[in-house]
């Protein structure tokens, strides 16, 4: 709207070209082009651009506005840099999902002392993207690998990449003690499986699960949706035989029952072992498909994520001032805690429309008594401890760290139950809250932590726990629920709400801490959606229609 005109006799002849960004890089790539409306400053464009979206990463978009110049007939220079550049905007697709209406309004910029006018930018989810499946499986004969009991056997699926890698999207629940494991019925979304795209590979590893967190790896066999969806239409057994490497599939015959029946190998054991079959099989028991509200139809309608910080302050840490501690921030880079923080909420910001994210502090000595405190707001201010957006924070987290005493111990439930307090007053899905603990070490509380987020899975509320250090975290992966679904005192969590990781595990080689943010975010972010959808299906919430 309101472009600037840089013809003589006419107005000008508008084009869009829009740049993307890959993730942890700062090369600006061409995704695309509009097409070109003639001798307007008000040009409405048909061209869309179809996008992959991930909540979890930071996608940045540039949109850049040529004016086209008058071209003889059958000239077709569209060379970018002989046009005139009319302006650009910078925007992060989360951005334009997170605004109202999924319509956002940007001022273009670029030419130095000049208005040139905005960019309206609309963004709607295709609706191939809303299938979910609901699927079940069992194991038979798998391999023994407890001493003095058998296995206690999960799955892991992977989705694939476009660059060859795989990216976990679902862990089943543990079954005790057992050979031959049923596992509950799951349901994931078509987009997690498999991006949309039925042929791409589907990895599933078979594990057995050990308390200290060091899964003992049975084998692995790969499928695809488009192999698993024949389940729902077809009576097809898949007999096993000796494949040749993991997920070779038998030939497919004709029988009364809907089996799918690939055979589960390990590598490591195929290469010591001539006679080595298969490490057991796996069996597709159901498979069905239906579509379902989507995590962007109810940012659409208008839930916000309401983003909570809480930091460990604890003497464990180190003192600040030295080099040595975990909070020490150089003139060069950010300390651990400021990355993961900076990580995680440039993220989860475009979700929040007003900007203002509550920070608290833990395991510390306030001032002026030096009183313990284990959810003292980071801003010194008891009554509104909401900062201006994730700089703010930064700000009163730095400040904080010149004024407190670090302390101990490593309470988490106080400040657990602070959010979990804010997010009972709204549970009608127009607030979902996202609390990040950002830790050092082995927490104290356990027991009450524990409780406290047994509470909250019924509650709209996300809990995300970032380990930072060289301490172990076998407690955390306890809170984790992914594979044991956490109890307290016999009550059992009615969500999984909890994501832990340990920061060392995305810090990148070569120093790069834009890439180190980008891979924590992508991993602790993941989960979101799906935990958001949890929430308001178990509560029968239906997302509010947007507007026009």
């Amino acid at each position: 709207r309101n472009l600037l005109d840089m013809d003589t006799f006419s107005k000008s002849d508008p084009v869009v070209v829009l740049f993307v960004q890959g993730s942890g890089s700062s090369e600006w790539k061409e995704f695309g082009r509009t097409e070109v409306i003639d001798n307007t400053l008000n040009p409405d464009f048909v061209r869309k651009f179809v996008l992959d979206y991930y909540f979890e990463e930071k996608q940045n978009l540039r949109f850049d506005v040529w004016g086209l110049w008058q071209e003889p007939p059958g000239s077709h220079n569209t060379v970018l840099g002989v046009q005139d550049f009319l302006g650009q905007a910078f925007v992060a697709l989360g951005e334009v999902i997170g605004s109202q209406r999924g319509r956002l309004e940007r001022a273009l910029t670029g030419v130095p002392g000049k208005r040139c006018g905005t960019i309206l930018l609309l963004a709607e989810e295709l609706s191939n993207c809303r299938d979910i499946v609901t699927m079940q499986l069992c194991a038979n004969k798998l391999d023994k690998k407890d001493f003095f009991g058998k296995s206690d056997p999960f799955l892991v699926f992977y989705r694939s990449n476009e660059d060859g890698t795989f990216t976990i999207c679902h862990k089943t629940e543990v079954v005790k003690n057992t050979l031959n494991p049923v596992w509950q019925p799951f349901t994931i979304p078509v987009r997690a499986l498999c991006n949309g795209d039925y042929d791409r590979t589907v990895k599933i590893d078979v594990y057995d699960w050990d308390r200290d967190g060091s899964h003992d790896f049975i084998g692995e066999f790969a499928t695809s949706y488009r192999e698993l969806s024949r389940a729902q239409s077809q009576f097809t057994v898949y007999e096993v035989g000796q494949g040749a490497g993991a997920g070779d599939w038998g030939t497919p015959h004709n029988r009364d029952n809907p089996i799918l029946r690939p055979q589960v190998l390990n590598p490591r054991k195929k290469c010591k072992k001539k006679k080595y079959v298969n490490s057991g099989t796996v069996t597709l028991l159901s498979f069905s498909v239906e579509s379902e509200f989507t995590f962007v139809d109810y940012i659409r309608g208008g839930t916000q994520l309401n983003f909570t910080v809480a930091i460990d302050f604890t003497a464990s840490n180190g003192m600040p001032s030295q080099p040595t501690s975990l909070h020490y921030a150089s003139p060069y880079q950010l300390s651990a805690y400021a990355l993961a923080l900076k990580a995680v909420g440039e993220i989860i910001q475009d979700y929040d429309s007003d900007k203002l994210f509550p920070a608290y502090g833990f395991g510390a000595k306030v001032p002026p008594d030096g009183k313990i405190s284990h959810q003292f707001p980071l801003n010194n201010n008891a009554d509104n401890p909401s900062c201006a957006g994730i700089e703010g924070v930064l700000e009163s987290y730095l400040q904080s760290l010149r004024t407190v005493q670090l302390y101990g111990p490593t309470n988490f439930a106080p400040v657990i139950n602070q959010v979990a307090g804010t997010a009972a007053q709204v549970t009608d899905g127009s607030q979902y809250h996202v609390l990040l603990i950002i830790t050092d070490g082995v927490i104290s509380d356990m027991l009450q932590t524990k409780e406290a987020i047994v509470t909250a899975s019924a509650l709209p509320m996300s809990i995300i726990i970032v380990g930072v250090g060289p301490a172990e975290f076998e407690a955390m992966e306890e809170l984790d629920g992914d594979e044991v679904r956490l109890s307290s005192r016999g009550r059992y969590a009615e969500r999984d709400i909890v994501q832990f990781v340990p920061f060392r595990d995305y810090v990148d080689d070569s120093g790069n801490q834009v890439l180190s943010m980008a891979r924590l975010a992508k991993d602790v972010l993941a989960e979101i959606p799906e935990q958001l959808l949890s929430y308001m299906k178990t509560r029968d919430i239906k997302p509010r229609q947007a507007g026009p």
